[in-house]
């Protein structure tokens, strides 16, 4: 299959109008089909999968950093501490 050329516009507020070309291989294609299929048009479905993408390698990020803080015991005895101050400031209940 032919790989197709594209060009998409980005717009943000800290950059101006951004047009960029991309090949699709056949499985993008097939991506960017799926995407469509929901009445996406081509710009707004690559707009939503950059979007999507970033946000799960953020997800992915924060989650390493909870589970490599949860992992430091000297991380944990200073929750620990937190949570027993927080505690004595508590109500009777």
């Amino acid at each position: 299959m032919q790989s197709l050329r594209m060009t998409n516009v980005i717009r943000s507020e800290a950059m101006a109008e951004k047009a960029i070309s991309v090949r699709l291989d056949a499985d993008a294609q097939r991506a960017l089909a799926q995407l469509m299929a929901r009445g996406a048009s081509q710009s707004q479905a690559i707009r939503q999968a950059l979007l999507d993408a970033a946000r799960a390698a953020w997800m992915e990020q924060a989650r390493a950093d909870a589970e490599r803080i949860g992992n430091d015991p000297e991380d944990r005895a200073l929750m620990a501490e937190i949570r027993e101050y927080m505690d004595e400031l508590s109500p009777p209940g």
